[in-house]
């Protein structure tokens, strides 16, 4: 029987942090960004093991000490530019057929794996605030993912995506439906991170609740979420619900159970309208009042029972139902945004286009 393995040794999980590195998006598929690649591979691997043995504090201390959280912030951003912005043009090449797609798989899987290694960590409150003003990146990529799964809910269900991804795709269509399979379950981390993040409001910067509250909309776009439950899903008369990697039917005498992902959600909302900070900032507005009032219909005895501290949610609703809110006060935050024009005009998308697509073609 083989052995489990187990952590990597201080010094060597260590030297991994040391090494992280930043890459520009031209050097997406090189050779210095697979080694860095590969140190994401081994330091997730670490932390999920890590996790699983309450170890998971070495990791953290170092991705501080060593300031690794923005870097791997940025790297997050970029492989998801290179997916959105690249990978489409490879897809629409007529005479595109390479005699391997894995280094363009090994492209998708990049984020993914961050992504997963973020939601590891960022339970600890000094991951977050060493995160610094990236946090603000962060949190614009959780919109978006959050965005994305509310869309999938109301056009497609998810479970009509394989259950299972494909372990070595073999063409450009199956990549395809691969990196849609990966797409589903790289957005339900991002949901993890946000509630990480919104359980720490008070380490934050002062942009940081005003991006979640009144930019984003993250009240009502996690109402979305309760509200459609993308996880969640009728098939056959059966009940099928995603949790830990795959769909598996439900039994009728734990249909009413909650899961991870629609804790996560509650929690979060719970963080966002129960914090006093909050509530004077964010904008209780005719729509926003009523898609808040929404949530009542969820909130039965069955559900407080397992998540108790909605009986707070549950009375701050029955307030707002009778009350209107004063109106949120302003405050002057400056703050760099990102101009993302610039990316149509980078010259760094048509290097790492055809350096992926030689590799590819190369096999």
């Amino acid at each position: 029987m083989a052995a489990v393995p187990g952590p990597l040794p201080p010094a060597e999980a260590e030297a991994l942090v040391r090494a992280l590195q930043g890459s520009e998006l031209r050097d997406i598929g090189g050779q210095g960004w697979l080694r860095q690649h590969e140190y994401v591979e081994k330091l997730n691997m670490h932390g999920i093991l890590s996790a699983s043995a309450g170890q998971e504090q070495l990791l953290t201390e170092l991705l501080v000490s060593h300031a690794k959280i923005p870097v791997l912030i940025g790297e997050l951003i970029s492989v998801e530019i290179w997916k959105h912005k690249i990978f489409p043009v490879l897809c629409r090449l007529q005479d595109f057929k390479p005699r391997s797609t894995f280094p363009i798989y090994v492209v998708l899987h990049h984020e993914a794996s961050i992504i997963n290694l973020l939601e590891t960590v960022f339970f600890h409150k000094e991951i977050c605030e060493s995160a610094e003003d990236s946090i603000l990146d962060l949190i614009d990529y959780c919109h978006r993912k959050l965005t994305l799964l509310a869309a999938r809910s109301t056009t497609a269900p998810a479970a009509e995506l394989p259950a299972e991804p494909l372990a070595s795709p073999s063409s450009m269509q199956e990549l395809q439906k691969q990196a849609e399979v990966m797409e589903f379950e790289i957005s339900l981390k991002a949901l993890s991170v946000l509630r990480f993040i919104t359980d720490q409001l008070d380490s934050l910067p002062l942009s940081a609740l005003t991006r979640m509250l009144n930019t984003h909309n993250l009240p009502c776009l996690l109402v979305e979420l309760v509200e459609h439950c993308p996880w969640s899903c009728w098939e056959a008369g059966k009940l099928k619900k995603f949790e830990n990697g795959t769909w598996h039917v439900v039994p009728p005498e734990d249909q009413v159970k909650m899961t991870k992902l629609d804790g996560q959600v509650w929690l979060a909302l719970l963080n966002l309208l129960l914090s006093p900070e909050c509530q004077r900032k964010y904008r209780f507005d005719g729509f926003n009042k009523s898609q808040l009032l929404k949530l009542r219909a969820f909130l039965t005895d069955v559900l407080i029972d397992q998540l108790p501290n909605l009986v707070e949610m549950q009375r701050f609703l029955s307030y707002l139902a009778v009350t209107d809110p004063a109106p949120p006060k302003k405050d002057l935050i400056l703050e760099q945004l990102w101009n993302d024009d610039a990316l149509e005009k980078q010259p760094s998308t048509h290097f790492s286009y055809t350096l992926i697509a030689s590799k590819a073609a190369c096999g």
